[in-house]
């Protein structure tokens, strides 16, 4: 009887085990959405704009740590269209990242599942087209990851949560828009800028209540400052990372970049203006909101609050205010601060150049003179079949060269467990502004002219931000640290869409030779297939 009530005892250990393993198991989430073109004046004149789900922008997607996304997107325009999830790492996953050197973009009428997890993340995202200039005409949204229950957040909960999109926008067909681009000219300046896909919009709140401003600039072009009449905002997460509480009046967000702030509604009961205003332009673009106090009987009044007086200085030293919250965790339990990213000596130092060149009589852009094309089939099928021909890994240099520049597809070769020390160097007298898929990155230093290994003696080696947007002011650089613990074929490339779309990109390959699911998952089954993977099937 002993040894059968132990055996009891054994099995029901194993059942609990079991169902507590499957009830670990991170909860799953189903979405279909379909994409289409409709109407809608967002600047006050009709024209054609892309709508997920018949909405413009898209549906807000309102996620938890590590929740499994499946998500069918069904395409009804009449252009093959993907959508990238700004911000989100796919671990060890970039079969799901939605850009053209990982995915074969859906063709119209098709539909395809991307299936994948903000593992390990928090923070505030969105999401677009970054097929053509899809992202011109909508097609974006709202992307929020929300800290599990059991992770505390170094803030009291807010009242409530707001989300803003914002953005530069034009009247002109985006179809348009990319033939003057194709035609080898520059975009011209936007007609005007949206929050949430319109004009402006209203934010209502409680008096002496808190609440949470996320903020994105998913506009083309152009950097953006926010600000609210009246009102301190403390800003507390940019881009999945805790930081130091600071207090700001207004705050610039460049191109790609997202930020969330607390706003305490302090003031007497009345309304009060939501400014954003374009940065660094000639013609400066506004769009005013209203922030609305829920017992306030007075419209909005005064004067808009103006943007700061000086520009590129004083949006740099504001850049330098932004410090990570060492002691406060993010989406895991462990403090921010307990990896020491600033004792460790990076394996090599890459450094990248934007520039503006003609190119057989047309405007392109390129990184050390190469201006990215896109290849039929996607980089990430080609590395994964050994198809010859589409890249090699010695098509882009490490650094800048006198060569003349031209058109290829630029591949970074790299290892996977490797450090890198990047810098991009902006010689141009425009803003810049830098996205790498797939990782976020210490932003260790800012610095004027030209880079030299002397300016490692100014970068922050302790409480550096990790993002995964950098800025690049003009005639300067800008230093980043990066991990790369995640295998796969990822993007790197200017957050401004129309430099992006004329070759200012290159792919950052994170390869290791030895085939291990710990290192990257398998190609998914309904993985499409295109180009010169046309007629493989999957193993």
């Amino acid at each position: 009887m002993g040894k059968l009530a132990l055996f009891h005892l054994l099995c029901g250990i194993l059942i609990f085990w079991a169902v507590s393993v499957v009830k670990a198991e991170d909860p799953y989430k189903y979405f279909t959405w379909t994409a289409t073109y409709g109407m809608a004046s967002p600047l006050g004149t009709p024209q054609q704009v892309i709508l997920i789900n018949g909405q413009f922008p898209g549906p807000r997607l309102d996620l938890v740590t590590n929740d499994n996304i499946v998500l069918n997107l069904i395409n009804k325009l009449d252009e093959p269209l993907l959508l990238t999830w700004n911000g989100i790492k796919q671990r060890k996953n970039s079969w799901q990242d939605g850009v053209l050197g990982t995915n074969c973009p859906i063709p119209p009428n098709r539909n395809y599942i991307y299936k994948f997890q903000p593992k390990d993340q928090i923070g505030s995202y969105n999401y677009f087209p970054s097929t053509q200039l899809h992202r011109a005409a909508g097609g974006f949204g709202v992307l929020n990851v929300y800290a599990r229950s059991v992770i505390p957040v170094p803030y009291a909960k807010p009242a409530g949560d707001f989300s803003l999109l914002i953005g530069d926008w034009y009247k002109t067909s985006h179809k348009v828009l990319r033939q003057i681009l194709d035609s080898g000219k520059s975009l011209p300046f936007p007609d005007g800028l949206l929050v949430n896909g319109q004009k402006q919009s209203t934010f209502t709140g409680d008096q002496g209540k808190t609440y949470m401003f996320r903020i994105s600039n998913v506009g083309l072009k152009t950097t953006i400052n926010f600000r609210i009449q009246g009102h301190k905002m403390k800003l507390v997460e940019v881009e999945g990372s805790h930081v130091i509480q600071n207090l700001y009046d207004s705050f610039d967000v460049h191109v790609g970049q997202s930020l969330s702030i607390l706003v305490t509604l302090d003031q007497s009961p009345k309304d009060y203006y939501i400014v954003a205003s374009t940065r660094f332009t000639t013609t400066v673009l506004t769009s005013t909101s209203v922030l609305h106090y829920t017992n306030s009987q007075t419209p909005v009044s005064g004067p808009v609050p103006a943007a700061p007086v000086n520009q590129f200085q004083w949006s740099l030293m504001q850049a330098r205010t932004i410090r990570w919250n060492l002691t406060s965790n993010a989406a895991r339990p462990n403090p921010q601060g307990s990896f020491h990213y600033g004792k460790i000596t990076p394996s090599r130092t890459i450094l990248l150049a934007n520039s503006a060149p003609l190119i057989s009589g047309k405007q392109r852009y390129a990184v050390n003179g190469i201006s990215y094309i896109n290849p039929d089939t996607p980089l990430k099928l080609a590395d994964h079949f050994n198809i010859p021909g589409v890249f090699t890994l010695d098509s882009i240099r490490s650094a800048p060269t006198a060569d003349s520049p031209h058109l290829a597809t630029a591949v970074l070769p790299s290892s996977l467990h490797e450090f890198l020390e990047i810098v991009f160097q902006n010689n141009e007298d425009t803003m810049q502004s830098w996205h790498l898929d797939g990782y976020d990155f210490w932003v260790v230093g800012f610095g004027s002219g030209t880079w030299t290994q002397a300016s490692r003696k100014g970068y922050n080696l302790v409480d550096a931000l990790t993002r995964h947007t950098t800025q690049v002011y003009p005639k300067s650089w800008t230093a980043i640290y990066v991990s790369l613990d995640n295998q796969g074929m990822w993007n790197l490339r200017s957050a401004m869409w129309d430099r992006q779309y004329l070759g200012q990109q290159v792919y950052l390959r994170v390869y290791n030779p030895t085939a291990s699911l710990a290192n990257e998952y398998d190609i998914p089954t309904n993985a499409l297939l295109c180009g010169k993977a046309a007629a493989l099937r999957h193993p």
